[in-house]
This record gives C-alpha cells, structure tokens and sequence, in this order.
C-alpha cells in the first residue's frame, strides 16, 4: 500500500489517495467520501471504473462517483421520515426529496485511515447528530480488501447512539472496456421483480414481476436493447448472506461478477452523465452511458413503505453489508491476448 497527497478541496481540506494491489488488481481509493477512483487489471491497460486525477471533479459532476453513499443511500421522499415516533426533517437535495443523505453525507466527507497495510485499507468517518438532519452519532468504516486472483471485496460497517436511518452503498460506475459508452456491455441480474417508479423516480409501492417486462435481466442481455434504467430490483426481502447476484461483460474480454449481502440492486445506466469540464482517466470528460452504476443497498425511500426491509439502525444493533467484486479475463475477437 501507497499513500499519498491527491491534492485539497476548495475549503482547504487534504485529501489522501491509496494504492492497493493483489494479484492481478491495482485499486486507488481517495479518502474524500471513501471513494473507489481507480481499478485496473493486469493485461488490459485501461481503467474498469469512472474515475478523474482532478479533485474538482469529485466537488463537481463526479461527487458520487466510486464513493460510499449515505447514511441513506437513494431517495427518501419529501425529504422528511419518522424515526422511533420523531418526524426527522431532512435536506432536500433532489426536488423535494433527499438523495444518497444529503450534500452533507459520507460521499462529501473526509474520511481518516485507520487501518492499512499493502492489499487492503480501513477507512473511517464519524457523522455528528443532526448532520443533514439525521440523529444520532454514527461511526461508520469502509474496508476494501483484494485478494487474487482479482477480487475487491468492501465492507461497510455504521454503528449510533441513537435510533436513525442508515443504508449505506456503494457507487461506483463500471466500463469494462475503458472507452466509449457501455451500450455494448451484457448485464445479467438475479432478480425476478424490481421497483417500478414515480417521475420523481420514487418507488410508486409494490414490487412489480418481471415476468414480461424489458427490464427483465434474468438472461444477459446488452444495455443498448433495454429501455431506461434507474430502478431497484429486488434480491432477497432481507439481508442475507453473500450471495451471487450480477453479472457484467464487456466487449474486450473482461468480465464482473457482483456478490452481495444486500436486498437489493439500483441499476442505472449512466443515461444522465456528463462531466464537462472535468476530464475522466482516459483524457475527456464523459458523457451519457460512459458507465453503468450498480449499487447493491436496502430498498429505496423504505422509511415510507412498511412492507420494505427496514433500514431503522439503533444502538443495540449494527449495520453490516459486504459487496464482492471478482473480474476475469478471456481473450475476446476484438481483443486477443
């Protein structure tokens, strides 16, 4: 492991890059928001995620790109939710609604690193109560680990000294082909129903089949033929343990296998990206569908659903999700190795 300056935010805080590497991975992870900047693999010399060597980026377009997301990851609607019989009022940072906790959340924080050696890096962040109008004092860490062959496993923990919400995720975008849009790219996802949505794009209540509907991901198809994705498809009604649940193929032989303790997957496809002026790892800032994102998580906006996985976190409990990323590489027509 590598650690050094990656350069200061604009009210003068420092932010931190470390190099991970195992086997055939090398990561990068910034300490502002904890972020995922950079992965590659041996043998193709492009990067696998969205990322930039400019910091204004990540104040900018790119403030959630790679970062661990929260205290409550997606939307919560009208920016309000009842927590142990208290209304917590919260700040609305999409319309009416609050999205990935606000621009207070971990994803604008300066997280300190705890623990570290030359594979793996601990990262640690504790959120006053009240930030972004969420009670109680939480300590959360993010640990990313690689292993070999090539697998970046991250587990998030939060804990609190009050009842709150917390539903941390991860939000990286992927492109395994390190260049032009990922319409291209086969995804493949476990689920047999998802969350149909609101123009608001919050859940409209019941989970809906995906017996029949274009969504339906349950064979690998290409991101080009689906129609616009921003939904949550369901996994599992509950936490479990760490089960395989996605899969994504790119064009030039590389291929990610998602596994996951969550309930659920946000799939977006990236529709609304544009990072001008800022440029991504190969040059040029980047445009609609440069990546996909996947973001395992508990259910969206659950505080208004009863029949949702909880994500209520209250001291005598805590929160625990593990995500495991596993790439690997074949030769491909286009890409012989």
């Amino acid at each position: 492991m590598s650690l050094r300056r990656f350069g200061n935010l604009r009210d003068g805080r420092e932010i931190s890059e470390i190099t991970l590497a195992a086997g055939a991975l090398t990561a990068r992870v910034l300490t502002l928001g904890a972020i995922l900047s950079d992965l590659r693999m041996a043998g193709a010399d492009w990067p696998l995620v969205l990322g930039s060597a400019e910091i204004g980026a990540y104040e900018g377009p790119m403030r959630w790109f790679g970062a661990v997301v929260g205290p409550v990851a997606n939307r919560i609607g009208g920016a309000r939710a009842l927590i142990a019989g208290h209304e917590a009022r919260l700040e609305a940072n999409e319309g009416t609604s609050t999205l990935h906790g606000g621009t207070s959340g971990t994803s604008a924080q300066v997280w300190t690193v705890a623990d570290q050696a030359p594979d793996r890096v601990t990262l640690a962040l504790t959120l006053p109560a009240g930030l972004g109008g969420f009670p109680g004092n939480r300590r959360l860490s993010a640990e990313y680990r690689l292993t070999a062959p090539a697998t970046l496993t991250l587990t998030l923990y939060a804990s609190t000294d009050a009842p709150t919400l917390v539903n941390l995720a991860h939000h990286p975008y992927w492109n395994l082909d390190g260049k032009g849009d990922t319409s291209a790219h086969r995804l493949r996802v476990a689920a047999d129903a998802y969350l149909p949505t609101d123009g608001a794009m919050l859940p409209l209540g019941p989970r809906q089949s995906l017996k029949g509907d274009p969504r339906d991901l349950r064979h690998a198809r290409a991101l080009a033929t689906l129609p616009p994705l921003d939904h949550c498809f369901i996994l599992a009604e509950a936490p479990r343990a760490l089960t395989p649940v996605a899969t994504l193929c790119g064009t030039r032989g590389i291929t990610l296998a998602l596994a996951t303790t969550a309930p659920g997957l946000q799939v977006y496809d990236g529709a609304g990206l544009g990072t001008a002026p800022w440029q991504g790892h190969a040059g040029a800032p980047y445009g609609p569908r440069a990546g996909l994102a996947l973001e395992p998580q508990l259910w969206p906006d659950a505080p208004a659903h009863a029949d949702y996985p909880s994500i209520l976190l209250t001291p005598d409990t805590q929160f625990e999700h593990q995500t495991r990323y596993t790439l690997s590489r074949h030769s491909s027509p286009s890409e012989p190795q």
